[in-house]
Parts: structure tokens; sequence; C-alpha cells
């Protein structure tokens, strides 16, 4: 793993396909509404209605994990959790503001130099949708997987959702490139065969992809657009 605008460049250069994670690398979901808050609405609808989960749920501040642990009480809670989830994060996108610092130039980007691209996310599908309307990025986004329906143990860290955009943009996962911040990302795109560019939005987070085993690491999604620009620029003069 090298963490250079060439390393960078040569990942992406091997890339059909260039998936992206949302939440971090294009939009930060919960920046207008708090996930603490989020987390602790489902909680509480958890522990109405599964009392021997309430310690647990309300232990976490992760909107994802009050889902996931949701699952333990049944499929008609997770179905509620699971409602109740996209319903904040659909309320939450339309209050975060603008994307992330050079995501929107990474998407123009990727287009520009002919890479099929697709947002893979555990967050919903609709969210993200929403997000990408409102900013005007839909048309340059060929396939949104977002969380599977009543699956918790399909989202990332599970290859699932990588090998399903690598399917729907109609390249081998070995010729795709998730870029993502965490280190389940990470572990997503190599279990799928895929590669992976971690996003290290905070400094913590550049040791933790390293070790998660990320092809690349940047600190800024710029650093992609550049790259992304670059190759652009290359194949139109080849």
């Amino acid at each position: 793993m090298q963490p250079s605008s060439e390393a960078l460049t040569n990942v992406l250069s091997a890339s059909r396909g260039v998936l992206f994670d949302f939440d971090g690398p294009i939009c930060d979901v919960f920046r207008g509404l708090p996930a603490p808050g989020v987390a602790q609405e489902l909680a509480e609808l958890v522990a109405q209605r599964a009392p021997h989960l309430g310690e647990r749920v309300r232990g976490t501040d992760d909107p994802m994990e009050v889902h996931r642990i949701s699952r333990e009480g049944g499929a008609v809670l997770l179905g509620v959790v699971e409602d109740a989830l996209t319903v904040a994060e659909l309320r939450a996108v339309k209050v975060a503001g603008a994307p992330v610092e050079g995501a929107a130039q990474a998407l123009h980007a990727a287009h520009v130099a002919k890479r099929r691209i697709a947002v893979v996310s555990n967050n919903s599908a609709a969210c993200v949708i929403e997000f990408l309307a409102i900013n005007g990025l839909t048309d340059l986004v060929a396939e949104v997987i977002g969380r599977p329906s009543l699956r918790p143990d399909l989202m990332k860290p599970a290859p699932h959702p990588v090998l399903a955009a690598a399917n729907a943009l109609g390249v081998e996962p070995a010729e795709a490139v998730l870029v993502g911040d965490a280190v389940t990302d990470v572990e997503a795109a190599k279990a799928a065969g895929a590669r992976s560019i971690g996003f290290a939005n905070k400094l913590p987070k550049w040791s933790a992809l390293a070790d998660a085993g990320a092809d690349v690491i940047v600190s800024d999604m710029q650093a992609v657009a550049d790259s992304l620009i670059t190759l652009g620029a290359s194949d139109r003069w080849a």
C-alpha cells in the first residue's frame, strides 16, 4: 500500500468500475441530524417491542448498529426499525448540506474518464438517490446499491453490495475499486475480489485503513478527482 498519487492513479487506471461508499466519501449523512439522536429514536422502538434488547440498543449511538441488533427481535421488528431508519436518513440528507469537498469533482472526473460509477452503501438507496438528486449528481451515477432489504447480514463488510454493484455495472469485481472511509469498506472490497481506496477523512482512520489492507489511502476526495482527471486527459490524447 503506497499513499502516493502514482499508486492512486495506478489503482484507478486498472479499474473500469469506480464504486463510492456514500456516508463519508460523498455525503456527511448525519451532519444536520446527529446520528446519536437517530440511534436513540430507533432504540426506543426496539425497547418497546423487544425489552430484552433494550439495554444493548440503548448502549450504542450508531443507528446502523441498532438496525443490526433489531434483527434479533424478529422480522416484524426489523422491518419497523428499517423503515424508521430509512425515514430518518431521508430527513438527514435533506439537511446534510453540500457534498463532501471533492466528491462532486470525483464523480464528474470518473464520468469524463469513462468509468462506470456506482454508489455502494449501507444507507438506504432511497436516501442516496434523494441526495444525488438534490445536488444535481444523478446523471453521473449508473447504479445505486443501498442497504439490502431486511438483510443486515448482507451489508458491508459482507461482499454482497460490491458484487451486486460490479454485476450491475457489467464489470468483473477485479475491475472495480471501492472508495470508502471505513474498515468495513476495505473488508467488503477484499472479500469481493475488488480493490479499495481508503478515504482517511480523519487522521486516526489512516492506520486502521492501512491495517485493513486498503490498496491506497487518500486524505481528501480531491486527490481521487485529480487522478481521474489525469486519466481522462490521457485517454483523450491517447
